[in-house]
């Protein structure tokens, strides 16, 4: 049995009840993720070889203070950095550090931003230097995947369909869906209801209704699909050392589709616009 819920008129948790958000929720995700999105533009000069990921850490952290923004990473859960960068094969939640990028790594970076109480989610990724043919195309691959799950999203559509659209193309292109994390419902929480997964059957799941408001972002293996967390309690691998991509955004369900909250202001997606 799913539960909807006037978002304003709930308290500020997750019961697993699915929050539907009014207006001005809809007017407060924009604010935050137009500010994330901007981050992550501004982050595109600062992506190559010899940069250690702590630098864009740092940048990121001050993007935000500069902003009157908080970075929502900071201190969740005792994570002790402003974002997760994820180079090569891991999957998502990399850690930060002054391990320096090198010429060829694809790396992943999100920015998750607190603006007046809501939250900005989104995550992209980047190409450092020269980048093999087969990296660059699993970035395509799962940047077309992302928005092909977001085609899906529509009044009395699913989120298996949502899944549906994303396994079916990743998996036509040769490359394997990740189980073990899904996007979630998202506002004035980090994690709410429901969870969206990116694979699933069609009109299987949660059926979408105006005012949902969650994340997309869908992680894609050149290889196996199966991941492994690192001894650090945060860092998610390829078990089989392939590499991995993801993207991100935030979107609300509307009347008659959906809204993108965290579009590039500068139009650097998709990614080989970057280049």
């Amino acid at each position: 049995m799913v539960n909807y819920v006037e978002a304003a008129v709930v308290p500020l948790r997750n019961d697993g009840t699915i929050k539907l958000h009014g207006a001005e929720a809809f007017e407060g995700m924009r604010r935050a993720g137009r500010l994330v999105a901007e981050c992550l533009d501004e982050l595109t000069d600062l992506v190559k070889p010899g940069v250690p990921t702590q630098v864009i850490d740092d940048f990121v952290y001050q993007f935000a203070i500069d902003n009157n923004a908080l970075p929502a990473t900071l201190g969740y859960k005792g994570y002790t950095k402003s974002s997760c960068i994820s180079v090569n094969h891991v999957v998502c939640h990399g850690i930060p550090g002054e391990k320096p990028l090198r010429d060829g790594d694809i790396v992943n970076i999100d920015v998750t931003l607190i603006v007046d109480g809501w939250h900005g989610d989104s995550s992209r990724m980047y190409m450092v230097g020269n980048v093999k043919r087969a990296a660059e195309r699993l970035v395509d691959v799962t940047y077309e995947a992302m928005m092909r799950g977001i085609e899906a999203i529509r009044p009395g559509s699913t989120t298996g369909d949502i899944g549906h659209a994303i396994q079916e193309y990743a998996e036509g292109e040769r490359c394997s869906v990740v189980r073990d994390f899904c996007g979630h419902g998202l506002g004035q929480l980090f994690h709410d209801a429901p969870n969206i997964l990116h694979y699933g059957s069609p009109g299987e799941g949660i059926p979408l209704k105006p005012g949902m408001i969650f994340t997309v972002e869908p992680m894609i293996n050149l290889g196996r699909p199966q991941v492994k967390v690192l001894s650090d309690g945060w860092t998610a691998v390829t078990r089989d050392r392939s590499l991995s991509a993801q993207f991100e955004h935030s979107v609300g369900v509307t009347e008659t589709g959906c809204e993108i909250f965290t579009p590039s202001p500068k139009g650097l997606l998709p990614p080989r616009s970057e280049r």
